[in-house]
């Protein structure tokens, strides 16, 4: 029993977290790990995080 409950959870979190990647990505997000994510630049390719989005 508690095998399941385990998995339904861990595929609730794996959902979540699926969701906030696509709402982001469909928002124009270029960097969705970075904490800047909704402000970076849509001409360059290098987010206001110092990562380089390839």
């Amino acid at each position: 029993m508690t095998d399941i409950i385990v998995l339904a959870v861990v595929i609730v979190i794996v959902g979540c977290a699926s969701a906030y990647i696509y709402k982001a990505k469909k928002s124009g997000a270029r960097c969705v790990g970075c904490s800047h994510a909704g402000s970076c630049g849509r001409s360059g390719n290098e987010c206001s995080c110092g990562t380089e989005n390839k």
